[in-house]
């Protein structure tokens, strides 16, 4: 689904690279958590990715295609839900598909049908403000949907949402990648989170960043949190957070 190939990548500002002759890949329908300290170089990826920024060398491919060469291909979510506070939900659902140049009846109705997808339908014509932190989260997760690109970025999207909130939303997340079988490439501090939504983790472990450290989590799916408890998933949290501390020291 998406193949980085030797990108290597400095800002302007910078006398280091932030990342030297980086080679990974994603599997179409995997859930894929990045972890790394703050400052690591995670949401650079995520920039390389969406071609706000351009690498120095290398390419990066989805679905074996050069980006350059593809359009919607990939789906953003955002730590904030960047909703539009003048806009209905349904107007701010139809954003991606104005872009597109898509119908007015066909965005009514792909709406619709998202709304009923994430159990929100009876709030089309409510406003932002109207909704809680987590429902919010919903509507933009479900925007995001409808770029209609199969894979999606999603950069920390519950670390503004209270505990019972954000595990809420893990598991919600959970359902809705099972029902619409996106690849999914995950943002997050937070180690417990990582090892719950993902297949794998790939964790960032120096600067500049030269490859990645790919964990994979025993643990089939549906999930239930008892599994965090047991003794192989505790010691995989305190390695994986030792890591993390070694980073910030």
């Amino acid at each position: 689904m998406l193949t980085f190939k030797n990108i290597t990548f400095r800002y302007p500002e910078d006398k280091e690279a932030m990342m030297t002759d980086l080679s990974f890949h994603v599997v179409p329908g995997d859930f894929v958590s990045l972890i790394g300290a703050s400052g690591c170089g995670k949401s650079t990826i995520f920039r390389l990715i969406n071609r706000l920024l351009e690498p120095d060398s290398g390419e990066i491919l989805v679905n074996g295609k050069e980006i350059h060469g593809i359009r919607s291909y990939a789906g953003y979510m955002p730590q904030k839900d960047l909703l539009f506070p003048w806009r209905t939900i349904e107007k701010n659902l139809c954003l991606p598909m104005e872009i597109q140049k898509i119908g007015k009846e066909e965005q009514k109705k792909r709406v619709g049908e998202v709304l009923k997808e994430v159990g929100l339908e009876d709030y089309r014509e409510k406003y932002p403000k109207d909704l809680s932190g987590g429902m919010r989260q919903r509507i933009s997760f479900a925007r995001t949907l409808l770029t209609d690109a199969d894979l999606m970025l999603l950069d920390e999207p519950f670390s503004a949402l209270d505990a019972l909130t954000r595990m809420d939303m893990q598991e919600w997340l959970l359902s809705q990648w099972q029902h619409f079988h996106k690849t999914i490439l995950f943002i997050t501090h937070d180690v417990e989170e990582a090892i719950f939504l993902s297949k794998k983790i790939y964790m960032i472990t120096e600067t500049p960043i030269t490859h990645l450290e790919i964990v994979e989590v025993a643990e089939g799916y549906p999930r239930d949190r008892d599994f965090l408890r047991r003794p192989e998933m505790e010691a995989l949290k305190a390695r994986l957070t030792m890591q993390l501390r070694k980073q910030v020291i």
